[in-house]
């Protein structure tokens, strides 16, 4: 049996958490508990400083606002941080879980919640429709930035990338120098 049917067994919760950069420069974790059976996020919270009491009182908070919705759940899944202290394990375990952690830097044996955040990520970084495409518009997949009619974004080089396009365009030679023979 597989990791991943294991866990399609098992009525389980995963927990992860991930960042937000700001444009203060300032970075956020946000803390998210997902039901895998219905793949259902449950928001936990959001910090600058993830501490194991600040993990523990969000723990608290899903049961009180969200108990109904996880009555068949019999698992916790979560990786190894040190913001998941014993209390936030308590809190599990008095609500009947089982505790299970993710191996030693194996994102994927977590792989619901990655999914999760992988997609939330691309949401967060896709660039509005109807705003002009720029090359300073962040990232370095805007390589139709000179065509504002597409409105899909590419991450390969072609002949329209702004990388092939510097080196196809050759600097004129003003008519007053002449090049040595």
């Amino acid at each position: 049996m597989t990791w991943s049917q294991f866990l399609h067994s098992q009525t389980a919760v995963a927990s992860d958490f991930f960042t937000i950069d700001s444009t203060l420069l300032r970075r956020y974790y946000v803390l998210l508990f997902m039901h895998i059976p219905t793949c259902q996020v449950f928001y936990a919270g959001t910090t600058a400083n993830p501490t194991g009491a600040w993990t523990t009182q969000a723990a608290r908070n899903l049961f009180l606002q969200h108990s109904d919705q996880l009555t068949d759940a019999r698992a916790l899944v979560r990786d190894r941080g040190s913001q998941f202290v014993d209390s936030f394990d308590e809190i599990f375990r008095t609500e009947g879980f089982k505790i299970l952690k993710t191996p030693v830097r194996t994102p994927v044996a977590n792989t619901f919640a990655e999914r999760w955040i992988g997609s939330i990520r691309r949401e967060l970084l896709k660039q509005p429709e109807g705003l002009p495409r720029t090359p300073s518009s962040g990232t370095a997949a805007n390589s139709n930035a000179s065509s504002p009619t597409t409105s899909t974004t590419t991450t390969s080089i072609g002949p329209t990338s702004p990388l092939t396009r510097d080196r196809q365009q050759r600097p004129t030679i003003p008519p007053n120098l002449h090049r040595r023979p």
